[in-house]
């Protein structure tokens, strides 16, 4: 006989539930590393307008592109959707592809361009960012019992420093001219003072979540292999692309730094990931390669504007307190006073 008591123990073995349960989590995971990537647009924004701020009238221009460039709640809700259906091992193998491109720069520069490329890393790593925290989360809350509240837990943690950076973002373009002229805003007054650390701060952020992410899509991908055969079959070609791929692509951007290079790149490798899946891979990842590529292409049109910031930098100046030389006025020589005869 039929009891209302045991319907939960009924409703829980349904697959149907089961998927609606994963979507919701993949859709959790999604917006969580949205949030992280707007966190580190806002404050790559506010470094990029405090060095515009610097030069005012030859960086006007860019001032207001940094202020109207993008609708920033569509671009987050839209790459939160594109998280949510790349798949987890499209995401584990983004992040690995620029995590080893991202050492593989960092281990060739120049002590000249070391900064602007730094720059460069941090803008072009969104959306494998992005990847990195849905699929540190995917490992961390694998097996969790209350998985589905640990991550909206975190969605709200997420959203709480979203927001601060998006307000701090939206206080620093409307009120830092006036506040740093007139030494009364202590938040201002920090960012005239230091901004310049923000780069290395973005940088250790940026280092240890691609640490766990890392960790976490060798973990997510090695699950698949039932035996170590199976696991040197895949790992081998990869390792070989990877490399190929990270060849290429740095002497493609010595070639053609601008915005037609970095599609170029995005095309080369989201291609050759394609091919590389096509021998070792299933359907869904030729369809998670799809939606990667299309994110790539989102996130890249997000930051078109602070790319080209960054390659116009070095004509900004680096001191604000420190007038220029050709503005600095030259000492008022004393006028000889003609005395009366007396």
């Amino acid at each position: 006989m039929f009891s209302l008591l045991a319907l939960p123990s009924w409703l829980s073995g349904l697959p149907s539930l089961e998927w609606g349960s994963s979507l919701l989590d993949a859709l959790l995971q999604g917006f969580i590393g949205a949030c992280g990537v707007s966190v580190l647009s806002s404050l790559l924004k506010v470094y990029f307008f405090v060095r515009c701020t610097k030069d005012p009238e030859r960086r006007q221009l860019e001032k207001e592109r940094l202020q109207w460039a993008s609708l920033e709640t569509v671009h987050l809700a839209g790459l939160a959707l594109i998280l949510t259906f790349v798949g987890t091992r499209v995401a584990a193998l983004v992040v690995l592809e620029f995590s080893l491109r991202a050492v593989s720069t960092l281990l060739s520069l120049g002590q000249g361009s070391k900064g602007k490329e730094r720059l460069q890393l941090y803008l072009l790593c969104q959306y494998s960012l992005g990847c990195g925290l849905s699929c540190g989360l995917s490992f961390l809350q694998e097996g969790a019992p209350h998985c589905t509240l640990n991550l909206l837990l975190a969605l709200g943690l997420a959203t709480l420093l979203c927001r601060g950076a998006r307000r701090l973002r939206l206080h620093v373009y409307r009120l830092y001219e006036l506040h740093s002229s007139q030494r009364y805003c202590g938040l201002c007054l920090g960012l005239l003072a230091g901004a310049h650390d923000l780069p290395n701060l973005l940088g250790r952020a940026l280092s240890l979540a691609f640490a766990v992410g890392d960790l976490a899509a060798v973990a997510l991908i090695n699950r698949d292999f039932l035996t170590t055969s199976e696991a040197v079959r895949f790992w081998t070609p990869l390792t070989i692309c990877y490399t190929l791929l990270v060849i290429y692509m740095q002497e493609e951007q010595r070639q053609h730094p601008g915005m037609q290079g970095q599609v170029q790149t995005v095309l080369v490798r989201m291609g050759g990931l394609f091919v590389l899946l096509l021998t070792v891979g299933r359907w869904l990842d030729l369809l998670g390669i799809l939606v990667s590529l299309l994110g790539e292409f989102w996130c890249l049109a997000g930051t078109r504007s602070l790319l080209h910031l960054n390659q116009v930098q070095d004509s900004l100046p680096q001191n604000p307190s420190v007038p220029a030389p050709s503005q600095a006025r030259p000492p008022a020589a004393a006028s000889p006073r003609s005395t009366a005869p007396s």
